[in-house]
């Protein structure tokens, strides 16, 4: 029965959870920096993939206002001037539902917003001016345009409150951003048919 006693438990064993390692404070100290500054050089950098308000790196598809090709002829166009007057009347809209805020902070706008800012509607109008722009400053104007339809529905979101709760004056000053931000949007995009 030899073969049994490797299976029993030997009673000269020891048992420890102090580590066998011994190093000093200082080693430990060294190693510790070593690991963090080791880990530092592999944090990624920062990542401004648009900009957004205040931060972020500019579109490199947006170029200045300024350099766009504009057809004149086919900005004087009637579908074209339609289309301007239109993009105008939506800016206006904005300046309005933030003059009706002023007057009155727990004024409902949402009634307004999905009335005045039809999507299908707007699409086409904005694309309408899009005609009189070269294939370049189209491509820069198409992301306009996907932040204003972007900012009309966060400023849909945003402006909602529940029935008999006040607007607190954080929610206002939050609805007010957007309609700053759709203004500023709709300011942008004006400047490649002025």
């Amino acid at each position: 029965m030899a073969g049994s006693e490797a299976f029993t438990p030997s009673a000269n064993i020891v048992r420890s959870t102090a580590l066998n390692a011994e190093t000093t404070r200082t080693e430990f100290i060294t190693q510790s920096v070593a690991t963090i500054a080791a880990s530092l050089a592999f944090l990624p950098g920062q990542a401004n993939a648009a900009k957004y308000g205040g931060f972020g790196a500019g579109s490199p598809e947006v170029i200045d206002p300024k350099d766009a090709i504009v057809d004149a002829d086919i900005l004087g166009s009637s579908s074209v001037q339609k289309g301007l007057a239109a993009v105008r009347g939506y800016k206006q809209s904005v300046v309005d539902m933030k003059a009706i805020l002023a007057s009155d902070s727990q004024a409902d706008i949402g009634s307004k917003i999905r009335k005045d800012f039809d999507f299908s509607v707007l699409r086409t109008d904005l694309n309408a001016i899009n005609a009189a722009l070269d294939e370049d400053t189209q491509r820069g104007t198409d992301r306009i345009v996907r932040a204003i339809l972007q900012d009309i529905t966060e400023l849909e979101v945003s402006q909602k409150q529940k029935p008999g709760v006040p607007r607190s004056e954080t929610r206002l000053n939050n609805v007010n951003k957007k309609l700053d931000k759709l203004e500023k949007s709709f300011d942008e995009y004006l400047a490649f048919a002025n």
